[in-house]
């Protein structure tokens, strides 16, 4: 593995654990740990709780005099639909429509906003924004500064109640808590359908952070996971990852998140050609595919109708943990509906599959 790759506050803490690593982003992060892999990993974030080191995701603050209302101009989502204290989902956009990033955007105050963008595209993010900013306003890079830890699953309440945070807030909603004088921000917010939450903590308290956690839940079987059993976890959910099912290439309309659009804004990056796309029609639409054979999709393998003629292409593809086969999100013709049968060409065998309409599994984020 490459000396040059970035690596996590905690990854002394993954190296004891008997990690695997691989890199993501720029970053040496933890793939899947001894003792259990990426099934185990995935099953105790379904059934009980998971706690994920995901601090290469990127941190960046825009502050000043109305951030919050240049944010809105730059995102394509409505920030003005949530209030301070709320979290939101969003996407910034090229002038194509294509998405540059999907993000989490934090609304702190109508003059502070912090968002955490994917890894590799932190940067691009920053430099898209400052490109844009006004006078007053700042985008500081804060990509080093933070630890993001994600505690996931249906004892992630008690664990962090007993680890003395505070839990119970509304989904996509964060709460600032004073951990020994330290400020953490407890968002429940997550990347697996389960309920959970999502911490960001200063990078020089990360370790005494995840040992507290650690520590409570332990009654509860708590089971470090790696960056494996996020991606099987949000594939079953078939929530979109950058570079795979949206890209520069792939915009919103096409990956079917029309409803992190701001339709009624003035204004947002990529409006033009995303108002132009919606009103025409896409020419591909991301669809979820179950296997109805044994077959495993991966990225890339071709959809083809039953006559073999190809009609899209696998995006994300995995065995599912919780289903015990093969599903996939692809960008196939929109004439496509719910329960077509297609085929994916997996390895030079044409494989079965049924389109299905996203999550394959009944997410249990919002339950209480």
């Amino acid at each position: 593995m490459s000396a040059e790759l970035l690596k996590s506050p905690l990854n002394d803490r993954h190296v004891d654990l008997g990690a695997k690593f691989a890199e993501f982003g720029g970053w040496s992060m933890p793939l899947e740990y001894a003792g259990g892999g990426v099934l185990a990993e995935h099953a105790a974030v379904r059934s009980g709780v998971g706690i994920f080191d995901v601090s290469h995701l990127g941190k960046a603050t825009v502050s000043g005099p109305g951030a919050a209302a240049f944010v809105n101009r730059c995102l394509t989502n409505d920030l003005t639909k949530i209030t301070n204290g709320k979290a939101q989902y969003t996407l910034i956009c090229n002038d194509d429509g294509g998405a540059i990033d999907d993000l989490i955007a934090y609304l702190k105050s109508d003059d502070e906003v912090f968002l955490i963008p994917n890894a590799a595209n932190t940067a691009a993010v920053v430099d898209r924004l400052q490109g844009a900013a006004p006078d007053g306003i700042e985008i500081t890079n804060q990509h080093r500064d933070f630890a993001v830890l994600a505690v996931q699953g249906p004892h992630s309440d008690e664990t962090l109640q007993s680890a003395g945070l505070p839990v119970g807030h509304e989904y996509m909603s964060f709460e600032i808590a004073d951990a020994d004088g330290t400020p953490i921000t407890v968002c429940r917010t997550g990347y697996t359908g389960e309920r959970g939450y999502e911490l960001v903590c200063p990078s020089e308290v990360a370790g005494a952070v995840w040992d507290k956690i650690m520590t409570a839940g332990e009654l509860y079987g708590i089971q470090p996971a790696g960056l494996g059993a996020r991606d099987t976890l949000r594939t079953e959910m078939g929530y979109p990852l950058h570079g795979q099912d949206i890209s520069p290439e792939i915009t919103p309309v096409q990956a079917r998140l029309g409803w992190a659009v701001g339709w009624k804004k003035e204004t947002f990056f990529g409006a033009d050609a995303l108002r132009a796309e919606k009103a025409a029609g896409p020419a591909r639409t991301l669809r979820g595919l179950k296997a109805a054979g044994r077959g495993i999709p991966r990225a890339h393998m071709t959809v083809q109708d039953s006559d073999g003629t190809p009609i899209g292409e696998v995006t994300s593809g995995t065995f599912s943990p919780t289903l015990k086969t093969g599903i996939a999100l692809a960008l196939v013709d929109p004439k496509l509906k719910i329960d077509d049968v297609v085929q994916i060409d997996v390895r030079g065998r044409a494989s079965e599959f049924v389109i299905t309409k996203p999550p394959f599994v009944q997410p249990g984020v919002k339950e209480s």
